[in-house]
């Protein structure tokens, strides 16, 4: 099968986005890994995937597979650079778009300096905010937040020294979560910055992770560390969270790039 594509990354979070409005989106859990491998075919932490939507209301459905290929709720990262893409595309000329998600409806605005603006949506919260979790025989305390996807946020002094590539992957196998989880480490720098790294379910370390950053500017907020906006430090670029706290939408705002476009047989 030949299909073309565009890459794309927000923030160093790199995807392949498909245009799937006028044809059905066929490729199988195989073909999609072979797609994201990036010594065997383009090389991305999700495949993005455009199509009609099915609600009404809505402009698009967008739906994310990760480098596994296994198919998520939700990518922030991903949603800044779908608007860019569907408006380079010419599928849409409105600025602000309602996008349909397996995790809930998003808010993709294209902004006059540039970046993009996401609505969100509010987070899912337990009644407890911090688990106790035994994890490779250390006990941790993380913040369980869902964003449309799950994660889970542990304050760590020094981001640099964190267990992020050997405690990350078995937090993401962790019981207590049947799904997977994605798992954070969150340095506050001040009350309105932090540096964040993010070990994301089916993808490994990413260079950013959008929800990532939403659930931990959450936790940061409801554990007192941190007062909305906070600038957030990644490995590839800096995000803005705002978030008012209670059942108000989480608001995320960076840039979103385009790199190249090809076709590829898979």
């Amino acid at each position: 099968m030949r299909i073309s594509f565009t890459k794309m990354h927000g923030a160093g979070n790199d995807f392949v986005v498909i245009d799937s409005t006028n044809e059905k989106f066929a490729l199988s859990k195989d073909q999609i890994k072979r797609l994201a491998d990036r010594h065997l075919g383009v090389g991305a932490d999700q495949i993005l995937v455009v199509e009609r939507p099915q609600g009404r209301g809505m402009d698009f459905r967008y739906r994310i597979f990760n480098a596994d290929g296994g198919e998520v709720e939700q990518c922030g990262n991903g949603a800044r650079c779908f608007v860019k893409f569907v408006h380079q595309k010419g599928l849409t000329t409105k600025r602000e778009i309602r996008v349909e998600t397996l995790g809930g409806p998003i808010v993709p605005r294209l902004e006059a300096d540039g970046e993009v603006s996401v609505e969100m949506g509010p987070p899912a919260l337990k009644e407890a905010l911090v688990e106790r979790l035994s994890v490779g025989g250390t006990s941790v305390e993380a913040a369980i937040v869902s964003m449309g996807n799950p994660h889970a946020v542990q304050i760590v002094a020094d981001i640099e020294s964190a267990p992020v590539t050997t405690q990350g992957p078995l937090l993401e196998h962790h019981p207590r979560f049947p799904g997977r989880v994605n798992a954070g480490y969150l340095q506050v720098l001040d009350r309105h910055r932090i540096a964040l790294r993010v070990w994301e379910r089916g993808a490994g370390e990413t260079l950013s992770c959008g929800t990532g950053a939403c659930a931990a500017v959450v936790s940061g907020i409801l554990r007192g560390l941190l007062d909305s906006p906070v600038r957030v430090a990644t490995r590839g670029a800096a995000l803005t969270i705002s978030w008012a706290g209670g059942d108000n939408a989480v608001w995320m705002k960076g840039p979103a790039q385009t790199v190249f476009e090809g076709t590829i047989e898979v």
